[in-house]
C-alpha cells in the first residue's frame, strides 16, 4: 500500500504519535530516541556530531511544547508530509513543522523531520 493513498484521519493516527516522540526526544537531548523511527536512508545520511550539536545547543529544539496544530497534508509519490504549528515554551512565536512519512519494508518510517 502507497501512504497517500490513506485518508488524512489514518495518517494523523500514525504521523501524530511520532511528531510527539520526536518532540519528546528532541527536548530531552536523547539523540538514539529521536532517530528510533527514520529510515534507514535518513539515518544514514544524517551527521550526528552536527545532529549532537543541535541537541545542545538549540533553545528551540530543547523547548518544544507538546501543544501543536494540525494544518494539513502534502501527498507526492510514495511519501506524504505533515504539517504542524508548532510553539516554543521558552521562544515567542509559531514554527512550521514537517515531518514526512513513508513505507520501508512494510511499516511506516520517518523520511524526514524539521521546524522553520
Amino acid at each position: 500500500m502507497n501512504i497517500i493513498e490513506k485518508t488524512d484521519d489514518e495518517i494523523l493516527e500514525v504521523a501524530n504519535p511520532l511528531w510527539s516522540h520526536l518532540i519528546k526526544a528532541s527536548n530531552d537531548g536523547e539523540y538514539g530516541e529521536f532517530v528510533r523511527h527514520f529510515s534507514t536512508d535518513l539515518v544514514r545520511g544524517l551527521n550526528e556530531v552536527e545532529v549532537g550539536k543541535q541537541f545542545a545547543h538549540s533553545e528551540l529544539t530543547r523547548n518544544l511544547s507538546e501543544s501543536v496544530e494540525f494544518l494539513g497534508t502534502i501527498r507526492r509519490g510514495e511519501h506524504v508530509t505533515v504539517l504542524y504549528r508548532t510553539r516554543s515554551t521558552k521562544r515567542e512565536g509559531e514554527w512550521l513543522g514537517r515531518l514526512v512519512l513513508g513505507y520501508e519494508e512494510g511499516e511506516i518510517k520517518i523520511f524526514g523531520a524539521s521546524i522553520f
